[in-house]
C-alpha cells in the first residue's frame, strides 16, 4: 500500500489512540496483512510472521 493510499484511509480504521477499547499496535501491518491473504489466497494460519499474530488478524477481520 503507497503512502498517498495509507494517509486516505489511516483515520477510518479502528484501534487508534483516541477510540475506546484496545489501541491496535500497527493498523498499518494488519491492512497489508489482509492485503497479503486475499491476493495470495491461502489461509490466515499461513500468514507471515511480519504481518503480526495471524490469529490476531483473522479475528479484527471477521469483526
Amino acid at each position: 500500500m503507497s503512502e498517498a493510499q495509507w494517509e486516505r484511509i489511516k483515520d477510518t480504521l479502528p484501534g487508534r489512540v483516541e477510540h475506546v477499547g484496545r489501541t491496535a499496535v500497527d493498523n498499518r501491518q494488519f491492512v497489508n496483512g489482509v492485503f497479503w491473504v486475499l491476493r495470495s489466497g491461502a489461509r490466515w494460519h499461513d500468514l507471515p510472521e511480519r504481518y503480526g499474530k495471524y490469529k490476531s488478524g483473522q479475528t479484527r477481520f471477521m469483526r
